[in-house]
This record gives C-alpha cells, sequence and structure tokens, in this order.
C-alpha cells in the first residue's frame, strides 16, 4: 500500500514548514504561522469530468 500524499504548503499562510501533527490522521501544523490543520478526503462525485461550453474537457482553458 502506498503512503499519502503530504501538502506542500500551509492553507493559511503558504509557508512549506510543515509538521506532522500529534492530533491524529491527517493533522499537520504549520511553524510559521502556528496554526494546525486537518486534511480529509471526502470522495468522489457523482457527475464525475464535465466538458465545459466551448467543448473542452476540464482546465481552464488556457
Amino acid at each position: 500500500m502506498s503512503e499519502r500524499a503530504a501538502p506542500f504548503y500551509c492553507p493559511y499562510c503558504g509557508d512549506e514548514d510543515l509538521r506532522p501533527s500529534e492530533q491524529g490522521h491527517g493533522a499537520w501544523e504549520c511553524a510559521a504561522c502556528n496554526r494546525a490543520f486537518q486534511l480529509k478526503f471526502l470522495g468522489l462525485l457523482s457527475r464525475g469530468h464535465q466538458q465545459d461550453r466551448k467543448g473542452t474537457k476540464g482546465g481552464d482553458g488556457i
């Protein structure tokens, strides 16, 4: 089984100094802004991947 992916930056301040928290699975601490946060996968969307109005799949149209 593969290891879970870790966040690359803090969602609050954008700093990359993150450490796993003792609060449990998916919990992280940011040393820069002194905040703790938790990541959780909610599930897949039932609608799947849809096409936009221009007929191209997803993306930002660039």
